[in-house]
């Protein structure tokens, strides 16, 4: 690895972050337009299916007990259920109710419609930034994610 000033580089990493912190914007605005602390709605959008609150806790990057109140808020509104793992019943899955599917996918619309407006302007080109992305991802490792419980 080059010590090396690169100008280039330091633009290109200026910008990402930029253009990650108009994605994370556009989220956070959705979130809270539908009544969601940023926690919850990264729950939300990450719980497809049924998850131990472990799994939940890994991808916030979140100590367990940080989690247990981030569910127990999407419980008061009616948004998830917690129930027993069926092979080990003192593991509890979080389960999105049927008010939690339509929250999530509204919130997943709105956000998706941020993320369009902000790549707009690029056109056709989105496909190459989109594969330029991707290669940048594939080549290196996941150095691991933001705190969400942070937020």
């Amino acid at each position: 690895m080059s010590t090396q000033a690169d100008p280039t580089m330091d633009e290109l990493t200026d910008l990402v972050f930029l253009a990650a912190g108009r994605l994370r914007g556009g989220f956070n605005t959705a979130a809270a337009e539908l009544g969601l602390p940023p926690a919850q709605a990264l729950v939300l959008t990450n719980l497809s299916a049924p998850a131990p609150m472990r799994d939940l806790a890994e991808w916030l990057s979140c100590e367990p007990s940080n989690v247990t109140g981030i569910v127990d808020g999407l419980e008061r509104r009616g948004l998830v259920i917690r129930r027993p793992a069926p092979a080990d019943r003192r593991v509890k899955h979080v389960v999105l109710t049927e008010e939690g599917e339509r929250r999530r996918e509204e919130l997943l619309a709105r956000s998706r419609a941020q993320a369009r407006a902000l790549f707009e302007p690029i056109g056709p080109d989105k496909e190459r930034l989109r594969d330029l992305l991707a290669a940048v991802l594939a080549g290196s490792p996941d150095p691991g994610k933001g705190h969400a419980c942070d937020r």
